[in-house]
C-alpha cells in the first residue's frame, strides 16, 4: 500500500512542476510518459511493448504489458513473452503466438524504479525549464525589464523576475554610481541571451545605447507612437550622451517634444542614469550641419569634410574650441560617436595677419625626426596646422608626453614671432 502511494505522488510532483514552472499541460503528459519509458528501458532493455497512458485529469497514470504467448518449455524471455500455461490462467481461450495485456503496478518494480523516474522526470523538466526560459528571452532581448536584486558580487548582480528567473546584470553594464541594495528594484535593457552547453544565461545592461533609446520610448509618447524617431545615440555611461532625433510630422518639434515642458520628460531619465547629462538635436542628412549640431555649445567657423575617410576637420574661433572639445574630451569623443565622422578641431586663422606656412620638415635641426613624424601622423605636416591645433588633441593623438608638445610648440611660435 506504501509503493502504490509513493508512486501516486509522482503525479503530485508533476502537478507541481506544472504550477510552478508554467510548462504546458501537453508537454508534461509527454515527459512524464517518456519518463517511465526511459526507467522501463533500463530495467528490461527496451519499451517497446509497453503502453504508458497518463490520465492528468485524474492524477494517475497506467501501464499495459504487451507479452506473446509462447509454449512452457519455450519461455526465454519473460519481459516480452508469457509460457501458455499462465496466460490461460488470466483467459484460458488463450493461445500460442497471441498477445496477452496485462496491466503492470509500477511500484513492484521497486524503490530503486521510483527513484530512477523522479531523478530522470526531474531532469526532463529541468531541461524543458532551460529551454523555456530561453525561449522567453531570446524574444525580449532590446526590452526593458524590472528584476529584483537578491545577490551582489563584485563583478556582478543577480536579480529575479517575477516568475523567480535568474538575470545577471554585469559590473562592465552597469553605470560607475549604480549602488544596490539586496531587494530593490533595478531596471535594464536584455544585452544579450548566452546558451552555452543549453545552460541559457541572461545578460542585462544599463550601458547600452539600447537602455536610453527604450526609457525614452516609455517617456515620450511620441517616439512610442512613431512620430518621432530616434535616428543615433552616443553614450558615455554615466557622464554625457548625445542623441539624435527627427519627426515625420512638421507639426512636431522632435528636441522639444523629447525634452518636455521645463524639462518634465528628459529629467526621469536622467535620474534613472544617474544624472548622465543628455543632449538631444535635430538629425539631418546633411554631414556638416549634423557634425555642427553635434559639436554644440560650440560654434563652428567652417568644415572640411573627407566623406570617403569619414573626416572632418573643423575650424573654429579660439574662444569656441574648449566648448566643442568639452570637458574631459566628452563633447568631441561624443559628436565624432554619433556622427561616425573622425573630428579634428582647428583654431581659426585669421587672414588678414597670416604669415606664410611653413612644413615640419624644415625644422628637422630643432625638433626630433621622430617627434615630426608622429605628429605628421596624426595628418599635421606645416608648423601652422601644429600652431592651430588645440595642445590636449595633439597631446592625445601623437601619443607624445605633455613636455615634448610644449617644446615643439615653443620651437614653431618662436619663428613666427621672428
Amino acid at each position: 500500500m506504501a509503493k502504490k502511494k509513493e508512486t501516486i505522488n509522482l503525479i503530485d510532483t508533476f502537478s507541481e512542476f506544472k504550477e510552478l514552472k508554467n510548462i504546458d499541460r501537453t508537454t508534461m503528459v509527454s515527459v512524464l510518459e517518456e519518463s517511465f519509458r526511459s526507467v522501463i528501458a533500463k530495467m528490461f532493455g527496451t519499451d517497446e511493448n509497453y503502453d504508458v497512458i497518463v490520465n492528468p485529469d485524474k492524477g494517475d497514470f497506467e501501464i499495459w504489458r504487451n507479452r506473446e504467448v509462447v509454449p512452457d518449455d519455450e519461455m526465454t524471455n519473460p519481459n516480452l513473452q508469457i509460457a501458455l500455461s499462465e496466460a490461460q490462467k488470466i483467459d484460458t481461450s488463450y493461445e500460442v503466438g497471441e498477445e496477452v495485456t496485462d496491466e503492470v503496478n509500477f511500484a513492484k518494480f521497486g524503490r530503486r524504479a521510483i527513484l530512477n523516474l523522479r531523478q530522470t522526470l526531474a531532469s526532463k523538466i529541468l531541461e524543458l525549464e532551460k529551454d523555456s526560459l530561453y525561449n522567453k528571452y531570446i524574444d525580449r532581448v532590446g526590452t526593458i525589464v524590472n528584476a529584483e536584486v537578491y545577490q551582489i558580487w563584485k563583478k556582478e548582480t543577480l536579480l529575479l523576475d517575477d516568475e523567480g528567473n535568474e538575470l545577471l546584470l554585469p559590473r562592465s553594464e552597469q553605470i560607475p554610481a549604480d549602488y544596490y541594495r539586496k531587494g530593490e528594484t533595478a531596471r535594464a535593457v536584455v544585452a544579450r541571451v548566452d546558451n552555452r552547453n543549453n545552460n541559457p544565461k541572461i545578460i542585462l545592461s544599463r550601458t547600452s545605447p539600447m537602455f536610453l533609446q527604450r526609457l525614452f520610448e516609455l517617456e515620450v509618447p511620441e517616439i512610442n507612437d512613431g512620430l518621432i524617431t530616434i535616428k543615433r545615440i552616443a553614450r558615455i555611461p554615466g557622464e554625457r550622451a548625445k542623441i539624435a532625433v527627427e519627426s515625420y510630422d512638421d507639426r512636431i518639434d522632435p528636441v522639444g517634444a523629447c525634452v518636455g515642458v521645463k524639462g518634465s520628460r528628459i529629467h526621469g531619465i536622467v535620474r534613472e542614469l544617474r544624472n548622465e547629462n543628455i543632449d538631444v538635436i535635430n538629425f539631418t542628412n546633411n554631414v556638416p550641419l549634423f557634425i555642427q549640431r553635434a559639436l554644440s555649445p560650440a560654434k563652428i567657423s567652417s568644415i572640411n569634410l573627407n566623406e570617403e575617410e569619414h573626416k572632418a576637420e573643423v575650424y573654429l574661433k579660439p574662444d569656441e574650441v574648449s566648448l566643442a572639445i568639452g570637458k574631459g574630451g566628452l563633447n568631441i569623443k561624443l559628436a565624432s560617436m554619433l556622427t561616425e565622422y573622425t573630428i579634428d578641431v582647428f583654431r581659426e586663422i585669421d587672414n588678414a595677419v597670416e604669415d606664410e606656412d611653413i612644413y615640419l620638415d624644415d625644422f628637422d635641426d630643432e625638433i626630433d625626426r621622430w617627434v615630426i613624424d608622429a605628429i605628421k601622423s596624426i595628418g599635421i605636416d606645416t608648423a601652422k596646422g601644429v600652431l592651430n591645433a588645440p595642445r590636449e588633441m595633439l597631446i592625445e593623438k601623437t601619443d607624445l608626453e605633455e613636455e615634448t608638445i610644449d617644446e615643439v610648440l615653443r620651437v614653431l611660435a618662436a619663428e613666427f614671432e621672428e
